[in-house]
């Protein structure tokens, strides 16, 4: 039977390394958005390490939820359905978070939802701004994703670019590991560039052929690479702040160029830029510009919903809802999930 689409629902993200748990009621208002981080966990490795993510979860999962619950006020009985990352992701982590769910769907006795990873940064841009133009184009842009859609009033998502190799947010990490910044690299960039000069150092700006809107940031990763090559140690940290300067701007000027080339090709008066790498100060101030400039309805989600959490995985399983998508539960994890085939969207693979 399906749900009322007023129903209050629990959200549960556990794709990668942070353990997450939001309530949303029935009107979409986050009641309660609870993160547990793995940052200390993976640090030391310099990158996600997927059976300690695993196990962390494990460790994490039912606290989370039960935070979440507290903080919202609420009880089990509460709930009116429940939305877990069915995928892209890690496939033992992905397999945590949906067993958790179906085990309390079906204590609970109500419906689940199995939603995609990639449909919760694109909620992330309603969550807090309702009203903001369904048509329009959405850049997600994270660790494993650099992707451009077109979406549609009706919830149809249609693939107008993605990256040819690495994603914008790797690209950052990487490149923050080669500087000595440490990890996650997003975050250290971005405060280490503030302090340099984006015109300093320049570092070639990725093109793909002629008229495609697709991404490719593995040659500045490899021109961040041989440029330190020719400098000592002692240079490296004295122009640290300099070269993470050029270095993110080198990839804030793609986004910001592809992105709004797809507005100009979609035809379309409005543009979403979510994912971990939508948290970036540069690129949010160059969109901003860029935007007021063209007259574009920029829609920028809160910080706290950039990077991975539940209220984006609820605020989608509420979307799903309304179109009667309920999982089973036999529904496995799907590490390479893209987008649901009933909301129009393109196969979109997870790049490892």
């Amino acid at each position: 039977m399906k749900p009322p689409a007023s129903t209050t629902i629990l959200g549960i993200e556990t794709s990668c390394d942070e353990t997450a748990a939001a309530v949303l009621d029935g009107e979409g208002h986050v009641l309660a958005n609870v993160i547990s981080s793995q940052q200390t966990v993976h640090e030391r490795f310099g990158g996600v390490v997927p059976e300690l993510a695993s196990r962390a979860h494990i460790q994490n999962v039912d606290h989370v939820t039960r935070q979440a619950l507290d903080a919202a006020g609420l009880t089990w009985q509460d709930l009116g359905a429940i939305a877990v990352t069915q995928g892209p992701g890690l496939a033992g982590a992905l397999l945590v978070g949906i067993s958790y769910a179906k085990s309390l769907a079906y204590a609970l006795g109500i419906p689940l939802v199995g939603v995609s990873h990639l449909e919760g940064h694109i909620a992330s841009a309603w969550i807090d701004r309702p009203s903001f133009p369904r048509t329009c184009v959405v850049l997600i842009a994270s660790g494993g994703h650099t992707h451009l859609f077109h979406a549609t009033e009706h919830g149809g998502f249609h693939l107008m670019g993605r990256t040819i190799d690495d994603a914008a947010g790797e690209a950052f990490d990487k490149g923050a590991q080669m500087l000595g910044l440490g990890y996650p690299g997003g975050p250290l960039i971005d405060a280490a560039a503030r302090k340099g000069s984006p015109a300093a150092v320049r570092f070639p700006r990725s093109r793909v052929r002629t008229g495609q809107l697709d991404f490719s940031f593995s040659g500045l990763k490899t021109a961040l690479l041989y440029h330190l090559q020719r400098m000592d140690q002692e240079a490296i940290v004295r122009q640290q702040a300099d070269l993470a300067a050029g270095y993110q701007e080198a990839i804030v000027d793609v986004l910001v160029r592809q992105t709004f080339a797809a507005v100009r090709q979609a035809g379309v008066s409005a543009l979403a830029v979510v994912g971990g790498v939508s948290a970036n100060s540069r690129l949010r101030a160059r969109l901003t510009e860029r935007a007021a400039g063209e007259g574009i309805q920029l829609g920028l989600p809160a910080l706290s919903y950039c990077t991975d959490n539940a209220a984006m995985i609820a605020a989608a399983g509420q979307r799903a809802l309304e179109q009667g998508r309920l999982a089973s539960f036999e529904c496995e994890a799907m590490p390479n999930y893209a987008l649901p085939a009933s909301s129009g969207g393109e196969t979109v693979r997870r790049r490892s």
